[in-house]
């Protein structure tokens, strides 16, 4: 390893780490010896700004950022060292471990390139070097973007999908439902947005086969403002009849954006389309609470099995602590049993009693089906119409769009 500033026999210098003392991120230390060898060197906070006017910094392509939670006092000084870098066309890492999100959210908002927790996951850090290596993708086409009519004001139905464990099936019930809802409008214009606001593992880009975008980090980290055009260029199409917002192209810290991101997001979402349908993590975080009051529908889905029942119990019990509508919640059961099934239809309704809380919605064990489908990214409807899953979606599909023409019509 290089140190300091770099001297005229070394290797020229490809990359620094910045940081308050280099020694207490012995893992960067060891990736970046594996992926540069002696091409780098190490600066610290004060010296980087210094560095960047000198000759030595015109042949640097990148910076590793590493900070921890004692650094946060010096969030100004690390964001003159991103603008400074990004004016010489050096690329930034930041490194982070114990980090606020609040700091990780201003920083990332003022130009870095990418974000890796410490301790750093196995080549990830030469994962971020390819990327940034990479050569810039070429804009999208302007018909990849959805154009909002400017000064909407449509107030449509939010119906939140969430998994009270993993793999419960939310994110197919949110995808399918959607796309249910969106074969029932008539008009040529979408009338459903489906949003991914599960930031680290949402998959609803891989049920539908679209394409992750930096727009949508661009618009979740500027929601003050939020406009049609950003909001518009964020989404994507699907068949042209469903405006998706996928997750993030990276995993990302899920309270990296505020309640009143998702705020902004909701509104907007809602003063454009009939219906906004939203997958959430599995994990309660800080917007938890703000999707739960915003919701029209909020379908919990849940198992026949043990862990849905502790998650279900622990879920009640955190909602009733804080005053929060734990009755909203509207309980649907995947793979249910069949109808001829009298022993799992009793095991259904000592689970409702013993956790004092009524199943709604029944849905079927779609099979093998499901999955494929979900991996050749298209909804049941398209892949498999007659599978008894989607059957039971659609029907779900056309008694909400039944009730929201209904108030439609009584607001009218």
């Amino acid at each position: 390893m290089s140190s300091g500033q770099p001297q005229p026999d070394t290797p020229a210098i490809v990359a620094c780490t910045i940081s308050r003392d280099v020694q207490n991120f012995d893992l960067l230390i060891e990736d970046m010896e594996m992926a540069l060898g002696e091409a780098w060197g190490d600066l610290g906070f004060s010296e980087a700004l210094a560095f960047f006017g000198q000759p030595e910094a015109d042949s640097l392509q990148f910076v590793a950022m590493a900070m921890d939670c004692e650094d946060e006092d010096e969030l100004p000084l690390m964001g003159d060292i991103i603008t400074q870098a990004h004016a010489k066309g050096i690329k930034v890492i930041l490194i982070a471990e114990d980090v606020t999100p609040a700091a990780l959210h201003s920083l990332l908002r003022q130009g870095a390139d990418e974000f890796i927790p410490y301790p750093l996951p196995e080549q990830e850090l030469q994962a971020a070097i390819d990327r940034l290596s990479a050569p810039e993708p070429q804009p999208e086409p302007v018909a990849n973007t959805h154009q909002l009519k400017s000064g909407s004001r449509r107030e449509g139905a939010l119906i939140v999908c969430h998994g009270m464990a993993g793999g419960t099936g939310s994110t197919t019930l949110a995808v399918n439902l959607a796309w249910e809802l969106a074969e029932l409008s008539n008009s040529k214009e979408p009338r459903v947005c489906l949003l991914d606001f599960d930031m680290q593992h949402g998959s609803v880009s891989t049920y539908l086969d679209l394409p992750r975008r930096e727009a949508v980090m661009e618009m979740l980290s500027e929601t003050d403002s939020l406009d049609e055009e950003i909001f518009g260029q964020a989404l994507l199409p699907f068949q042209e009849k469903l405006q998706v917002l996928t997750a993030p192209a990276d995993m990302i810290p899920l309270e990296i954006i505020t309640p009143e991101d998702v705020e902004r997001v909701i509104e907007m979402a809602r003063s454009h389309f009939d219906f906004v349908v939203v997958d959430l993590p599995h994990t309660l975080v800080q917007w938890s609470e703000t999707m739960l009051q915003l919701a029209h529908v909020y379908f919990a889905v849940i198992e026949l099995d043990m862990r849905s029942a502790q998650n279900t119990v622990r879920m009640k019990r955190a909602l009733q602590s804080e005053g929060l509508p734990f009755d909203k919640l509207r309980f649907a059961l995947n793979r249910a049993p069949k109808f001829t099934d009298l022993s799992g239809k009793s095991r259904v309704k000592r689970m409702g009693d013993s956790l004092g809380i009524s199943i709604d919605l029944q849905l079927p064990d779609g099979g093998k089906p499901v999955t494929q489908s979900c991996d050749h990214g298209l909804p049941l409807a398209l892949s498999n119409a007659k599978n008894p899953l989607r059957k039971e979606i659609a029907k779900l599909a056309q008694s909400l769009h039944e009730l929201g023409q209904g108030e439609a019509d009584a607001a009218a």
